[in-house]
């Protein structure tokens, strides 16, 4: 399902990697981060390449909201409360100087990228003592964020939080700007990594920086990346005829934590976020976004809808910096949270200045070198140590086993001890997979809304066939039969 920022952008179709090649640094990943910093350091004079798998901004970059803000749902007072005011200092001023860059930026390239300023909100339905709270805790954090019970929204409020000076804009308009001067090789899947050489499906890049900007680092060791973060899947609708707000809205309720912001003609209605590989017994989450889309605007219509994935870190910061403590010349940005678009910026300021010699101040909170292990640890984690690849092979199940299978359904079934995920489509056409997923052998489950099998373990995801759609996994699922 494509997004509006995919609708509305065509980006030019870049060559695979012509074979071996050195350079100064090579980034891994051409979403916005990886465009960002290849942006930087060629502007520092650093001779860099980009190796992206797909196509650029194929991944979450062409799949946000395009909010570039500071307000992080319930971050500061969070951040005050276990990190102390100076760290969470930090935290604020790298976010809202990643605004404020994104304004320079796209002022000094005269950049067309549909950039608007405007606050963004954090309201609550339930309490006003929380907001009242983040209020007070981002204003000793630096940023202004004034307590209020006026918003926009079709509903009523107990509080909110403004945050002035935030801004929305077309994420793949301005990514497609950015890259037109850059290096950039697509279709070229970066399969290992070793001390100066990246190797893909086309040659060896030996560099003298390595950048992982791939959303999910897939070097397990060092930095055991799979073992500090999960990832969440979240929901979009865009809607027409339903009202359009001035600013940007974020619920900070659990059961109300939705998404609002204008985009041209269209309001962006996001929420229904859960962990990425639970979905037993639960609605459909774009129905229950036009459930709520209706609610309010009953003439409201639905014209596309998508979905995101995002890395969750077990404190909320990202990871941005040194790869690990053994390798000092390799460097990491993942764990954006819900915050990819300002996360991109902050990451690329961090990780170009660590480069050429101009690390921002504020740049020690986001350290990769705090260890929060556990963020993966689950009952879900079975097999642990072993991968798809040293599992035996499933079998191609028999028709008693998918007894009560429906047409657009899939499940795993089980017959004499032996499992196979497998998906029917409208036809009757039966898809039989490993249930296994190929990082770490954790049991997938079926994402109905997607059509696709995802890892609650990690969050990689597949598609019916089998294809892999989303990492860490670096490869597809193996058939049955």
């Amino acid at each position: 399902m494509e997004s509006i920022w995919e609708h509305e952008v065509t980006l030019p179709e870049r060559k695979n990697l012509p074979g071996n090649i050195e350079r100064e640094a090579v980034v891994i990943g051409g979403g916005l981060c990886g465009i960002l910093t290849g942006y930087y350091l060629q502007n520092a004079g650093v001779k860099t390449v980009i190796l992206e798998a797909d196509r650029i901004g194929s991944g979450q970059t062409g799949k946000t909201t395009g909010k570039i803000t500071s307000q992080h749902g319930c971050a500061y007072a969070r951040l005050v409360s276990r990190l102390g005011r100076e760290r969470a200092r930090q935290y604020a001023q790298g976010n809202q100087y990643a605004v404020t860059e994104y304004g320079r930026l796209i002022r000094r390239e005269k950049i067309d990228c549909d950039f608007h300023r405007c606050a963004a909100y954090l309201y609550s339905v339930r309490s006003s003592e929380e907001m009242e709270r983040e209020a007070a805790a981002a204003a000793a954090c630096g940023i202004h964020g004034n307590y209020t019970e006026e918003t926009e929204l079709p509903f009523p409020v107990k509080g909110a939080v403004r945050f002035s000076g935030q801004a929305r804009f077309s994420p793949l308009k301005f990514l497609e700007h950015l890259s037109r001067e850059l290096e950039i090789y697509e279709h070229t899947k970066v399969v290992s990594a070793e001390h100066d050489r990246v190797m893909t499906n086309w040659g060896t890049v030996k560099a003298d920086y390595i950048i992982f900007a791939c959303h999910y680092p897939f070097v397990n060791f060092p930095g055991f990346y799979f073992m500090r973060m999960y990832q969440q899947r979240s929901y979009v609708l865009a809607l027409k005829d339903a009202f359009l707000p001035e600013h940007m809205y974020l619920g900070a309720d659990p059961d109300h934590s939705y998404s609002f912001r204008t985009a041209g003609d269209h309001l962006l209605l996001g929420g229904e976020g859960h962990r990425t590989g639970e979905h037993w017994g639960l609605a459909s989450r774009y129905e229950k976004l036009g459930l709520r889309a209706r609610t309010w605007w009953p003439r409201a219509v639905v014209t596309d809808r998508w979905s995101a994935q995002d890395c969750m870190t077990m404190d909320g910061l990202p990871y941005i910096g040194r790869f690990s403590r053994m390798t000092d010349h390799w460097y990491v940005a993942a764990g954006f949270g819900k915050w990819g678009m300002t996360s991109s910026m902050v990451s690329a300021l961090i990780l170009s200045g660590m480069i050429t010699g101009n690390t921002p101040e504020w740049a020690g909170v986001f350290s990769p070198s705090r260890l929060t292990p556990g963020a993966s640890s689950s009952q879900f984690f079975s097999h642990s140590g072993k991968t798809a690849k040293n599992l035996a092979k499933a079998w191609l199940p028999p028709k008693e086993a998918l007894a009560g299978l429906k047409p657009g359904e899939g499940k795993i079934v089980e017959w004499k001890g032996r499992k196979a995920g497998v998906y029917m489509d409208e036809a009757g056409g039966i898809y039989p997979v490993s249930p296994r997923c190929p990082h770490m052998g954790c049991q997938l489950t079926f994402n109905q809304d997607e059509k696709s099998w995802d890892c609650p373990c990690h969050g990689s995801r597949f598609s019916y066939k089998g294809e892999l759609l989303d990492g860490p996994a670096q490869e597809g699922l193996k058939e049955n039969g």
